[in-house]
């Protein structure tokens, strides 16, 4: 029996402790981790609000030095509602948020909240485990760059020389963001937090953990890198990607700068694709009518929160209703609204047109009664451009928020799903859509790469630049339009209904070949 310590900033096993896909993870994972033998522990922020929403029990207050002054830090300790493991919460005033949020905008000065937070977070998990408030482990688990901080410390600091030899795994959920502060100089900096240890740090040392590009700051995300003893890596695919620099002006997302560090590490590297816990896969029988009419009160919620000037959504779900037609096809896409999943869309394919305004056109040229729905909310640019083309296009429905039953009936009842991401670490969106038999289009890269198999199971396109990507995905729609209703389309929904992409396939190799 190995016994696992895990750390985490998100868990959407709590309520209101999730903002993205790790929460998933960290969430399922460890009931996959017990099946093969492991006793997994979690220790994460409480964000002033888990202890009194999980009724957790204090276990201990200590006091640590972190930039400088003496921060009280309490633990406490609730009953894992899954498992009969524990979930721990660190509590301080510094990680108290607003509503049920739990990253900070720092604005012009990146990740510089989030990284106090979590720079503390760390320095108070490694005090309570040297402590004996928490017991020692055989396995810490981290995951992404906020709990890079620990391995630093626990490396470095000898303060923490016991916690040294302990076997450590760290999980990469997305290269993309790498927590980077100031080395010194700033009040968000490894210098700030934690003074001794930077007057102490070795060339050697510092050149593990400081950044390849701006030599000046500190890499949290490199540091566990290079300094934990194993990595996972969310799908094979990516962890092949990651191993190359990235090209973004050829539509190519790698490395990220790391590439070096990661094949230097690739012998200790597990790329193995996430999982998803398969449920019922019985269709809504709620009627397409009947979901626009629940829909409305929803969209004046996020109407009220987010006014929109250029046009009326809500106008376009009332004259649907009024129409009392199904669509002849639905298309939908379900996701965060950011650079990764609308770069393609968003790349102007002629001078006149978006690739999501040709992509519109063609769907309309199929049916007149298509419909395109898109589900997501994030970067107002983005957003801003979506509106935009929904207003001059009545077959684009965007919604412009986030609704967790609104997304479970495009899952359940579209059509085809679009994935268009321009990388993709493991994706859970396309496993969601395909557990309903709706065939999904995406861009083969990453865990999309490694689940949807063109014209078997789905369709894929690729391009060896953002131009080629943008052809090949108005291809791709054709080509799947063209197969609507044929023997062939049957096979492929069936066989993506099929697929099990299941924990304990990814658990077995984690446990075998990492801890």
């Amino acid at each position: 029996m190995v016994k696992v310590l895990m750390l985490a900033a998100e868990n959407a096993a709590l309520k209101d402790a999730k903002a993205g896909g790790m929460g998933d993870v960290v969430r399922d994972l460890p009931l996959a981790l017990t099946d093969e033998g492991a006793v997994v522990d979690i220790i994460m922020p409480d964000y002033g609000r888990l202890v009194e929403q999980c009724q957790a029990k204090q276990v201990a207050t200590i006091v640590v030095s972190f930039s400088g002054q003496n921060k009280r830090l309490s633990l406490f300790v609730t009953k894992h509602p899954h498992l009969k493991s524990s979930i721990y919460f660190i509590q301080n005033p510094l990680w108290k948020r607003k509503g049920n949020s739990i990253y900070i905008d720092s604005g012009a000065r990146p990740f510089a909240d989030d990284a106090n937070c979590f720079a503390l977070f760390s320095l108070g998990v490694a005090t309570f485990v040297a402590r004996g408030f928490i017991p020692k482990p055989d396995v810490f688990h981290l995951n992404d760059w906020h709990s890079g901080f620990f391995t630093i410390l626990t490396k470095f600091d000898s303060t923490f020389s016991d916690l040294k030899q302990i076997h450590s795994v760290f999980t990469v959920h997305n290269l993309a963001l790498q927590g980077i502060r100031p080395l010194a100089n700033d009040d968000s900096s490894l210098e700030s937090w934690y003074p001794g240890l930077y007057a102490n740090l070795t060339k050697t040392q510092l050149a593990k953990i400081k950044d390849p590009r701006y030599h000046n700051c500190v890499n949290p995300l490199r540091a566990a890198i290079n300094l934990c003893d194993g990595i996972h890596i969310v799908s094979p695919t990516y962890a092949q990607e990651v191993l190359k620099p990235s090209n973004p002006e050829a539509g190519f997302f790698g490395g990220e700068g790391l590439e070096k560090d990661l094949r230097k590490r690739s012998d200790d590297t597990l790329g193995v694709l996430n999982g998803h816990i398969y449920k019922s896969t019985r269709r809504h029988t709620i009627k397409f009518s009947t979901f626009l009419k629940r829909l409305l009160p929803t969209m004046s919620d996020w109407q009220d929160a987010k006014p929109i000037t250029t046009y009326e959504p809500r106008e376009k779900v009332s004259e649907l209703i009024l129409n009392k037609a199904e669509p002849g096809f639905l298309l939908t896409s379900v996701g965060r609204l950011t650079d990764q999943k609308a770069l393609i869309l968003r790349q102007q394919l002629n001078p006149k047109q978006l690739v999501l305004d040709v992509l519109l056109d063609e769907l309309a040229s199929y049916s007149d009664t298509a419909l395109f729905i898109l589900l997501g909310s994030g970067d107002p640019l983005l957003e801003a451009t979506f509106h935009e083309v929904a207003s001059r296009h009545k077959n684009f429905l965007f919604l412009n928020g986030y609704n967790e039953e609104v997304s479970e009936w495009l899952y359940e009842c579209g059509d085809l799903f679009l994935m268009p991401s321009s990388f993709e670490p493991c994706g859970i969106s396309q496993m969601l859509a395909m557990q309903y038999g709706q065939p999904c289009l995406v861009h083969g890269v990453g865990g999309l790469n490694d689940t949807v198999r063109h014209l078997e199971n789905g369709f894929s396109f690729q391009g060896n630049n953002l131009k080629e990507q943008s052809q090949q995905l108005i291809v791709g729609l054709k080509e799947a339009l063209n197969l609507v209703g044929t023997p062939k389309w049957k096979t492929i929904s069936k066989r993506a209904k099929a697929e099990r992409f299941t924990w304990q396939d990814t658990a077995k190799e984690i446990v075998a070949k990492l801890y």
